[in-house]
């Protein structure tokens, strides 16, 4: 048995970083391609050109695209090649960051990652999901190696809407239970491993802090404040949670993300609200106690992570498409395999309605209780 743990060489979190941003990337290149969102260059460049400038021989800007197509990751990878680049520094969401990681991953270069939303736990990770132009889930592509370095400035992550901070704890919730039932069926990481220890711990560690710390530091963002739960969360959703889930493993909760993203309902979900959902029905699927259901669907609803197919977009969602999310979710190229149990499209299925319900009468239940 092989275990195996992946993790950026360095993260740093902290507030005023960007300013010096060109500090902390020269160790690593001296000609950087620095790649986001159109919008995200038009935000950013002002306030790091100056460092980049001063500490860098090259920079070359460019936009990154909308979704993380091979497209997309083929005319950056030219770029910087074309321009003799030496390292790619990426700021922006999860997309964004998935796009460039793969970029430097073809071209070769080591790379710098910026998240610019607390929103997903793809920063860290040494992974990228393709998609469609549509928005359908393609594939994932498995990267040799994590960033070298993740920049984390929690000033430009609080001044996002906080939805994006409670869509990433939606992603972060979902990693201590897919990583529990990796351990129990034995199967593979993400990196060709039996999950490590650390992981593990990691994972569970996500768990508590969003139970401790999650209410708490939505509030704080919601009038642009940063505390130390803030911090916390920020430090959950972006390391924790992506070492954790990339080296402890995904099970059903993503593997039904990727079914959602075929439901045209759904498209303006974000994906760790999606995982919110995938994490409830997973726990459904594996029989879960009351108490720690209830304690997951409370936590959702207490920060505003949906529970139920409405909150998700569809008041009217039809089982003909819900069948289609779960078949999808359940092929041979999906995390749900590594469930330590078969589980088929008629269980998912079933298990979706059923969350659905829950969801609903909890929202009744609770609003009765006041």
């Amino acid at each position: 048995m092989v275990k195996r743990l992946k993790s950026p060489s360095e993260y740093i979190q902290g507030t005023g970083l960007l300013e010096n941003l060109g500090t902390y990337i020269s160790q690593y290149g001296d000609s950087a391609l620095f790649i986001s969102s159109q919008n995200g260059l038009v935000r950013m460049r002002e306030k790091i050109e100056p460092s980049m400038n001063a500490n860098l021989s090259r920079v070359d800007y460019i936009a990154s695209g909308r979704e993380c197509t091979f497209e997309n990751i083929e005319r950056l990878t030219q770029n910087a090649k074309e321009n003799g680049n030496n390292i790619i520094v990426g700021a922006g969401g999860g997309k964004v960051l998935d796009i460039v990681k793969a970029a430097a991953y073809f071209a070769k270069l080591p790379v710098v990652i910026i998240p610019t939303v607390a929103s997903t736990d793809a920063p860290c990770s040494s992974l990228s999901i393709l998609y469609k132009e549509n928005g359908e889930f393609a594939q994932y592509l498995y990267l040799q190696s994590p960033p070298v370095l993740v920049l984390v400035d929690t000033d430009t992550i609080v001044a996002s809407p906080p939805r994006f901070i409670v869509a990433g704890m939606g992603d972060a919730l979902a990693t201590y239970f897919e990583a529990r039932a990796v351990q129990r069926s034995g199967k593979n990481t993400a990196v060709s491993g039996k999950p490590t220890k650390t992981a593990f711990t990691l994972a569970e560690t996500c768990y508590k802090t969003l139970l401790e710390d999650g209410l708490n530091a939505k509030r704080a963002v919601s009038v642009g404040a940063i505390t130390p739960a803030v911090e916390n969360i920020v430090e959950v959703n972006t390391y924790l949670s992506g070492v954790g889930f990339e080296s402890g493993g995904l099970a059903a909760a993503h593997a039904i993300q990727k079914g959602f993203t075929h439901v045209p309902e759904f498209h303006d979900a974000l994906h760790g609200e999606k995982v919110a959902f995938g994490t409830i029905a997973q726990l459904i699927l594996e029989g879960a106690k009351s108490e720690e259901l209830n304690e997951v669907v409370a936590f959702c609803h207490s920060v505003g992570l949906p529970i139920t197919f409405a909150q998700l977009g569809s008041e009217t969602l039809d089982d003909a498409t819900l069948q289609k999310a779960a078949e999808i979710s359940c092929a041979s190229n999906t995390t749900m395999h590594n469930m330590p149990f078969e589980v088929t499209p008629a269980n998912v299925f079933d298990a979706l309605k059923t969350a659905d319900e829950i969801g609903k009468n909890y929202i009744i239940n609770y609003s009765s209780a006041f």
